[in-house]
């Protein structure tokens, strides 16, 4: 397929969807474990566990996604692997703005708190909602610039 169109239409495959659902589901529980042990087991700012939580989901996925879900989109080798890995940071840049601006809005501007067990899990409600929100940009330029789905 050439052009824009035909690319959204290789994107619109449901089982790719669903891999990269798949994928972002073990992103998100990494991400947010890390979240949740940084900011109620250690007290760290939201935003500096989410940036560390960010990198453990961001590199697992990468990895995963390689694997599996855009197998056979993208050259072989170390250096193209390496090319996709920095692209996917890139483009994932996006979704990291989106998530980190609904963190902040959710945690900064609002005075929602939701204890469990004495400890303060709004941080990690909030932090989910802007994975999800995130997701679909992620995943069309994941797809259309990372591995170039449908390119000639």
């Amino acid at each position: 397929m050439s052009g824009g169109l035909g690319k959204l239409e290789e994107l619109y495959s449901g089982i790719r969807f669903g891999q990269f659902v798949s994928v972002g589901a073990v992103g998100a529980t990494a991400e947010t474990i890390v979240v949740a042990i940084l900011t109620a087991g250690y007290g760290v700012l939201p935003q500096l566990a989410k940036a560390v939580g960010a990198e453990v989901s961001i590199t697992l996925m990468f990895l995963i996604n390689d694997r599996w879900t855009f197998s056979e989109a993208g050259a072989a080798g170390w250096l193209p692997r390496i090319r996709r890995y920095l692209k996917s940071h890139l483009v994932r840049a996006g979704g990291l703005v989106v998530g980190f601006a609904v963190l902040t809005a959710l945690t900064s501007w609002t005075d929602v708190t939701l204890v469990v067990a004495g400890a303060d899990l709004w941080p990690t409600v909030a932090n989910a909602i802007g994975i999800g929100c995130g997701m679909l940009l992620n995943y069309l330029t994941e797809g259309l610039f990372t591995w170039r789905v449908g390119a000639e």
